[in-house]
């Protein structure tokens, strides 16, 4: 009942919640309707009263322009301008004053200077200072002009005193001061502002506000820009929408602005609407009070069904999944309930599935890790007699990346099916990770283990149709037996994939774990995990071997070689970790190292009158780098070295992985005056056509091909095709694997260009090697 109480508090909350939200939401709606509606009012009344106010003041400017029209052809005042005497001018503008008393007049030379005034600001023999623009005004045809005069604005109007030929101009200067604001609104019903603003500062106001609200008026006439629509502001909690209007138009960017500000009241318009507010609260308390009592009669009604769910769920819960829900009900929750009890059927039908997936990989259908681990551990522990085959599939991700998820899954499905072909009654078959099977032979011993291995490697060798195209898997296997390589299930099957590895590495396919093979395992995974971090802790470091130019016997060649300071294992040779690098992607990182130390090393010894031409080994990785001669002509630069002094040196195997990629970079790099080498040329499989593409200017002969040079031998007869060949190309020859003397000397009758090898040095640390180029070398 407890439950049943929180069920029916949560209906009767969430209902109440939802009215009060109800009503929220129709309050602000109003609300907002209701102000949307007292501002489009306010708009109308504002774009009213502003041309009422346009016409108003429109209507002003020509009654004093009748008004100077008529006294500039009065007799009277005609001869006081001629005599040109300002107490007669003065007093003629007296007599004419009396229909626009509050105005200022102002007798003006044709020159622009001031006769006479009624204005103590403006004195007699001064310029007057808006004389340029009435001059424009009047060519223009404008009857008024909106000025400001001593910080107050007026508007003026002005006629011209004619005896044949203008002899003074008259300008009367009305006032726009609180009067005139009055005046104004009373006739467009809006609140009415001027403000004459010279930059920042500003002049008298006069407005029909309160003087409560002058500087907030002032600060909205100083500051704002010029807005074509109404703008909404609030001063003092009292709303306003705004219309700002620079009336001023003398024409000058320096001259004082005269601005007007009309003001549309908001209050009233929604003091109106305040009796709104209390209805809509008693309807608020009436309906929730109504909602609270039918919440809780729906919530008595709907917890009876619930709570036989809620029953049937802590069942199904304890995993009995029999028993279904039994309702009488035909409503929703009848509904409910068949619902309930379909996914009671679903819930144990998945739970089955679940548990199968769970052992099996869902793309060939057989036992995954968990289940060959869980079979391997059952068999350990009742001391049956197993054999593991680890098995893998060496060309997995080449066939990935050429026919994509589909092929894959064809080749997988073909694969397992093959080998549960061969599987005696007993035996397991698992899939462990994407491309390797681990096979659980029980009750066989070694000898038929390594015969299953042969007859599986014969089967799943055979090509297969991929997408219309053969493909022949790429198998290798490892064994691993119990008890002897191993007491635990996981022993056993890490011992089982080194196996594998040394079988992937090794001639054949087939390989037996050898004892002891867990430390070189362990120290494998140790340089791979080292090498990443070994140029940042300065564990690399570069040998150079001489080279000796036959044409000069002159050394100022070397190749660079990488070595690497392991902290534990010391100095760990480059044939182990170079394949370690190229299998695991590190192989870019320190390509880019020895070029750097190359580069700064060759930028060293030309500071020291030292120039040496420096050999270096790319891998297929940088061949594949489009960034490569932009990284590399960067290093140079910045170091100050030629490109003529590099030579980079590339397997005739790693130009012929991706040839028109490689092609396409070593051209760039040839481009940047990098010379190119074909290192160990003649241990690949590349033809003299492809040869010839490329962009390089010498060949390196293997040294398997130096070592035991004979003049009779068949060596004999390949390095001196090659050198000749290779001169007919236009091509040098460099010779590696020099290590005695005769061999030299055939080397250099053939004509062979450069030799390299024990018997010229050793590879040597930098500082041992600029001593041998310093005592070796011969000037001139």
């Amino acid at each position: 009942m407890r439950w049943r109480r929180t069920f029916q508090a949560r209906i009767v909350g969430v209902l109440a919640l939802l009215l009060l939200v109800l009503v929220a939401a129709v309050y602000f709606a109003v609300k907002t309707a209701t102000t949307q509606a007292v501002e489009r009012q306010a708009q109308l009344q504002l774009k009213t009263g502003t041309r009422v106010f346009e016409r108003l003041l429109d209507l002003r400017g020509r009654t004093l322009q009748y008004g100077v029209d008529w006294l500039v052809v009065d007799s009277e005042f005609r001869r006081a301008v001629v005599s040109g005497k300002p107490v007669d001018i003065l007093a003629a503008l007296a007599r004419h004053r009396g229909g626009i008393r509050s105005s200022e007049m102002f007798v003006l030379s044709p020159e622009g200077q001031v006769v006479a005034s009624t204005l103590p600001a403006i004195s007699r023999d001064q310029p007057f200072p808006y004389d340029q623009a009435l001059r424009r005004a009047l060519r223009h045809d404008i009857h008024m002009l909106l000025v400001s005069i001593q910080g107050r604005p007026y508007l003026l109007v002005q006629g011209e005193v004619l005896e044949s030929l203008p002899i003074a101009r008259v300008v009367m200067g009305f006032p726009m001061d609180e009067n005139f604001a009055l005046e104004l609104r009373s006739m467009s019903n809006l609140e009415v502002s001027f403000l004459a603003v010279d930059g920042q500062n500003a002049g008298e106001l006069f407005s029909t506000q309160p003087e409560s609200l002058w500087s907030a008026i002032i600060n909205i006439l100083r500051d704002s820009l010029w807005q074509p629509l109404p703008q909404l502001s609030e001063i003092h909690g009292q709303r306003f929408l705004n219309q700002a209007l620079q009336l001023a138009n003398t024409g000058g960017e320096d001259d004082p602005r005269v601005m007007a500000l009309l003001q549309s009241p908001m209050e009233q318009a929604l003091e109106a609407f305040a009796p709104l507010d209390k209805e809509f609260l008693w309807i608020a308390v009436v309906a929730l009070a109504g909602s609270l009592v039918g919440a809780l009669l729906m919530a008595r009604w709907v917890a009876r069904p619930l709570e036989d769910l809620a029953l049937a769920a802590r069942r199904i819960g304890a995993g009995n999944y029999q028993a279904p829900v039994a309702s009488k009900r035909s409503d929703e929750f009848g509904v409910l309930t068949d619902a309930f009890n379909a996914m009671q059927s679903a819930i144990a039908t998945r739970e089955r599935q679940l548990a199968h997936n769970a052992l099996h990989d869902p793309q060939t259908g057989l036992p995954n890790r968990a289940l060959a681990i869980e079979r391997l551990s059952k068999a350990i522990a009742e001391r049956r007699n197993v054999v593991l085959l680890y098995l893998g599939v060496d060309n997995y991700r080449a066939i990935n990346e050429g026919f994509g998820t589909e092929g894959l899954e064809q080749m997988m499905g073909e694969l397992s099916w093959r080998l549960r072909e061969v599987l005696s009654q007993g035996d397991t078959a698992a899939r462990i990770t994407s491309s390797e099977f681990l096979l659980l032979l029980e009750n066989t011993e070694l000898n038929g283990a390594i015969a299953m291995a042969d007859r599986l490697h014969a089967l799943l060798s055979r090509p297969q149709l991929i997408q219309g195209d053969e493909v022949r898997l790429q198998i290798c296997v490892g064994v691993a037996v119990y008890p002897a390589d191993g007491q635990s299930a996981e022993e056993l099957i890490s011992r089982a994939a080194i196996a594998r590895h040394d079988a992937s590495l090794k001639p054949g396919y087939l390989q037996v774990y050898q004892q002891d093979r867990d430390l070189a395992h362990q120290r494998q995974i140790s340089l791979i995990r080292d090498l990443r971090r070994a140029a940042a802790e300065g564990e690399l470091f570069l040998h150079y071997q001489p080279k000796l130019d036959l044409r000069r016997d002159y050394l100022h060649q070397a190749e660079a070689l990488l070595r690497w300071q392991h902290p534990v294992f010391g100095v760990v040779s480059p044939a182990e970790f170079i394949p370690l690098a190229e299998r695991t992607g590190s192989m870019h990182s320190l390509t880019s190292w020895v070029i750097e130390a190359c580069i700064q090393q060759l930028a060293q010894w030309n500071r020291r009158a030292l120039p040496v031409r420096l050999s270096l080994n790319i891998s297929a990785r940088d061949l594949e780098d489009d960034g490569l001669e932009d990284r590399v002509s960067q290093c140079l630069e910045r170091h100050q070295v030629a490109a003529e002094q590099l030579v980079f040196e590339i397997t005739e195997s790693t130009i012929m992985r991706h040839p028109e990629q490689a092609l396409a970079v070593l051209q760039r790099l040839r481009g940047c005056g990098i010379s190119l080498s074909v290192d160990d040329f003649g241990t690949g499989y590349s033809s003299l056509a492809q040869l010839q593409r490329l962009p390089v200017q010498e060949l390196k002969i293997d040294q398997s091909f130096i070592r035991n040079l004979d003049e009779t031998s068949g060596d004999a007869v390949i390095v001196r095709s090659t050198i000749e060949m290779s001169h007919k190309l236009g091509l040098k020859v460099v010779a590696e694997g020099v290590e005695f003397e005769h061999c030299l000397k055939l080397l250099e009758s053939w004509g062979c260009d450069t030799v390299q090898g024990y018997l010229i040095s050793r590879p040597l640390s930098t500082e041992a090697f600029e001593h041998w180029l310093l005592k070796s070398r011969v000037p001139g």
